[in-house]
């Protein structure tokens, strides 16, 4: 598989310049202010006379079923529309809506200025040093942003997300995100770094966008943007030629389940509780643990300069580093550093400092598995999901976690699994597919992404319908697509007709005075999706364009399979 880029693994390099960022930005006492999850609504404005981004794509969408009875779409299992709300709520710029208009929405962060001199968390995630400048300016110009590897500026803007609705898209896994070591870190914050306040505040951000859509489009439930909270309400809402939202939730900490020094903060009844609550607020789909350790399960590692980070945050988080072996079997997590032949010299000293509680980075060689799995807590959780009928994310567990819940779910003969965008080792692919589970790739480049297709196609389960997605992660802290390599001779030529709804045409994507191109700027934002799925058409066929427009259907029936 291409080499994934989700959430937070090229940011959270950026937790070395947490001293820097606090010395740069000087946050005044009331920009560090918390906020609650009950924070207020974005204020009502008078609506704004600049007219709102046309979608560039014209054409009825599709309704109804195929002839056998499918509906047809294809699905975004894991992007970000309320990550804004996240990390303190300051990191990142702009917003997916605001009563004001684009205009209010889509600014730049007040710190950036002046130039963008002192947005040094933006310079390092896209420069790799702190220190640069970029145009602030944002509507109408978008000079320098969004860009597909600019990280910390606003992706999903609603009328982008539209497009790729128009354009044939059915599902939207919208995950709520948190990570309280990072917003504990950023200088700047105006929200609590509690991840449950965080999680409560973006579910009420998601069901305002809904309510938002809904007034463009004559009123109650006439809007496109469709919260749903399970198969067959998602269904009536394909069929009626809608875009189906699931929230989701993608956290560090999930019901306050970090540990301490090896120590649970949290029990069976908090569990309940919290899995109870998150039922109640809509969320149908969950991680169990990401990026850091925590007393549900140990992580799949980044790796490199990141991995090193990261590797810091675990410790600043729980009181412990990351702790690996050498891996026996064919699966494994990412490689960390340093490793190698004091690594390997120390290893049974470093085995027994464990047992006492004392960690040290570092490890034996590759490759590498994490040597935490699913606790007994974990196990409750995963069971208490699968109660609650709710879909298993495996992606950031470690192998041994993924292993583990894997045979829970087998004994329980639980369909709702899903790898969302390339985040498990592929050896565990054939197992998700045999249980009517989903796997869906990390969005990259059009060649790289059908190359995974290629690969991940070949572990299917003919017993089940295939269809195939992809985790865009918008929002989420990386990379977009990039433009196609060598992709002089073949490039995609505008107007289009998309490959998933031939009743649809689109242009270039079109905000204020910018034009974007997916052959010169790649997936610059959410808008161009329909384009990059239009450029595989191009180098693969109508195979993965009829696979990807199988996507809706294939989800819908590992959902419904998890709720008999």
């Amino acid at each position: 598989m291409s080499p994934p880029r989700p959430l937070l693994r090229p940011v959270l390099a950026a937790l070395a310049l947490g001293v820097l960022g606090a010395a740069l930005l000087a946050p005044s006492e009331s920009a560090t202010a918390s906020a609650s999850a009950s924070a207020p609504a974005p204020a009502s404005r008078a609506a704004s006379a600049v007219p709102e981004p046309d979608t560039g794509a014209s054409g009825k969408p599709f309704t109804g079923t195929t002839a056998n009875g499918q509906v047809r779409g294809y699905v975004d299992a894991h992007s970000h529309l309320m990550s804004y709300e996240g990390f303190g709520g300051s990191l990142m710029c702009g917003k997916p809506f605001d009563e004001g208009g684009v205009a209010a929405a889509l600014t730049d962060c007040p710190d950036h200025e002046p130039y963008g001199l002192p947005a040094w968390f933006e310079n390092f995630t896209r420069k790799g040093v702190p220190v640069g400048t970029h145009d602030t300016k944002g509507w109408p110009t978008f000079k320098d942003w969004p860009a597909n590897d600019s990280f910390t500026h606003q992706q999903t803007y609603y009328k982008w997300v539209e497009r790729s609705w128009r354009a044939g898209q059915r599902v939207l896994v919208n995950q709520l995100v948190a990570n309280r070591t990072l917003c504990e870190i950023y200088p700047l914050k105006k929200n609590s770094c509690d991840e449950m306040d965080t999680i409560r505040l973006q579910a009420q951000r998601t069901r305002e966008l809904q309510d938002y859509v809904d007034r463009q489009n004559g009123g109650p439930g006439k809007g496109w943007f469709r919260i749903v909270g399970g198969p067959d309400e998602a269904r009536k809402v394909i069929e009626a030629g809608k875009l189906a939202v699931v929230l989701g939730i993608e956290t560090s900490e999930p019901f306050g389940c970090r540990q301490v020094l090896g120590a649970p903060q949290c029990g069976k009844e908090q569990i309940d509780k919290g899995l109870d609550e998150v039922k109640k607020l809509g969320v149908s789909s969950m991680f169990l643990c990401h990026k850091f350790d925590n007393a549900l399960c140990g992580v799949r590692y980044d790796q490199g300069t990141t991995g090193v980070i990261m590797n810091l945050g675990n410790f600043v988080g729980s009181g412990r580093f990351w702790q690996a072996e050498t891996c026996t079997g064919a699966a494994h997590d990412n490689p960390i550093q340093p490793a190698g032949a004091l690594g390997d010299l120390l290893a049974g000293p470093l085995r027994d400092l464990r047992l006492a509680g004392i960690t040290l980075p570092i490890y034996p060689s590759a490759p590498h598995c994490n040597v935490n799995g699913l606790t007994d807590l974990g196990a409750y959780a995963l069971q208490g999901m699968v109660k609650r009928k709710m879909i298993v994310e495996l992606d950031h567990m470690s192998v041994k976690a993924v292993d583990q819940s894997l045979g829970l779910l087998e004994k329980a003969k639980y369909s709702g699994v899903m790898s969302s965008h390339s985040w498990t080792d592929q050896n565990y692919m054939r197992r998700i597919y045999g249980l009517g589970g989903m796997v869906n790739a990390y969005g990259s480049a059009a060649d790289s992404f059908v190359a995974e297709w290629r690969e991940t196609k070949k572990l299917r389960d003919d017993r089940f319908v295939f269809g195939y997605g992809y985790g865009l992660d918008a929002n989420g802290m990386g990379p977009l697509p990039a433009p196609r390599k060598g992709n002089a001779g073949n490039k995609l030529a505008y107007p289009y007709t998309s490959p998933i709804d031939p009743g649809v045409t689109l242009d270039r994507q079109r905000t204020g005075q910018r034009t974007w191109d997916l052959n010169t700027d790649g997936v610059a934002n959410y808008g161009l999706v329909p384009d990059w799925i239009a450029d595989m058409r191009n180098i693969a066929g109508r195979e993965i364009t009829d696979d990807m427009a199988r996507g809706a259907e294939a989800y819908l029936e590992m959902w419904s399979r998890a709720r008999t």
